[in-house]
């Protein structure tokens, strides 16, 4: 496990524009909006009398290496020496997070760490800082899709499946899919320079200042565990009743198992919790029946398993970041495919 220093690194004073360096680590496979991102924002961001507020570098594990961005090539200026000085470092995702982690790219993130540097991943970067133990014993997050994988592959990482972006005290962050990274990045900002420098640079980026860490991702439909799949039958048997009140010992007597055995299963199978499980069952639920059918928001409460639609709606806004009408109206599906 890195050993991190034991006070938070001395931030730039406001009025020293451009004397807090981020590097943006590039490796093969990058995605492209990943990489944008942290480039974009902490190189657009001002301060009050219009000098840059940061030095923005992108580097990959060699300087002048090629680096593979899918359907393009990039070709970065620095290496991993860059790594060494910068202030803050982010790792984008990879379209491809479980292939193995480069040696040289992983010393050197466990080394800007070492050294009290702010490291922080935007979507499945996150499974590269694990890779290199930097999330170890730590809340994490990452793109919906990765986070059984993440929780699977990391055991020791404390995968948070729902939240957009979560920050280790300044030192350690993670942020969900590239959406998600914006809100990161501006937290950042907003940590570093204040409210007002974080504002304008989020007029520029035409994005809301800053989406709460705790705010729900968007999360769609997960597809069913493939068949084989131990839990498979039983998923299945919860996604049949999200309208039931349904205990663990419920869920364990259903599966034939202890709740001490189901609770370990589901660990390793999903990554989570059978009751974080179920909650975030219903949420999808409730998500699918807002944008598909025109049922009032009692209805979709009751039969996602919500005996009062006040406290849905509240366990929505409090999940989801809004509330279920606005949500409706936000992703509600055209006229011809509600019909079908």
């Amino acid at each position: 496990m890195t050993t991190f220093p034991t006070e938070r690194p001395v931030r730039p004073d406001p009025v020293a524009g451009g004397e807090h360096t981020v590097a943006v680590l590039a490796v093969d496979g990058v995605v492209p909006f990943d990489l944008a991102v942290p480039v974009e924002v902490f190189g657009r961001a001002r301060l009050a009398d219009g000098r840059p507020a940061y030095q923005v570098v992108v580097c990959a594990a060699r300087p002048g290496a090629d680096v593979d961005a899918g359907t393009f090539t990039l070709r970065a200026r620095h290496g991993l020496e860059a790594l060494a000085e910068a202030d803050t470092v982010v790792v984008p995702g990879a379209a491809d997070p479980a292939l193995p982690a480069d040696a040289a790219v992983v010393d050197a993130l466990r080394g800007a760490a070492r050294r009290g540097a702010r490291v922080a991943s935007v979507c499945s970067g996150a499974f590269l800082l694990a890779a290199a133990g930097l999330l170890d014993g730590l809340r994490a997050t990452t793109h919906w899709l990765g986070t059984a994988d993440l929780a699977a592959r990391h055991p020791e990482v404390d995968v948070a499946p729902e939240v957009l972006f979560v920050d280790n005290g300044g030192r350690i962050l993670t942020s969900a899919g590239a959406a998600a990274g914006l809100d990161l990045c501006l937290h950042m900002v907003r940590a570093d320079f204040g409210s007002a420098v974080a504002a304008e640079a989020a007029r520029i980026s035409v994005m809301p200042l800053e989406r709460a860490g705790g705010q729900a991702q968007f999360i769609a439909h997960e597809p069913p565990a493939p068949d084989g799949v131990s839990l498979e039958p039983l998923l299945r048997w919860l996604a049949d009743n999200l309208d039931r009140e349904l205990s663990l010992d419920d869920i364990a007597r259903q599966a034939a198992l202890s709740t001490r055995t189901l609770s370990r299963r589901f660990r390793e199978q999903t990554g989570t919790t059978p009751a974080q499980w179920l909650a975030r069952a219903r949420l999808r639920h409730a998500q699918q029946l807002l944008e598909s059918t025109d049922h009032p928001v009692e209805w979709i409460a009751a039969r996602v398993g919500f005996a009062s639609p006040s406290t849905f709606r509240d366990r929505f806004r409090r999940l989801v970041g809004t509330s279920p009408q606005s949500y409706r109206r936000a992703f509600r599906a055209p006229e011809a495919v509600r019909a079908a």
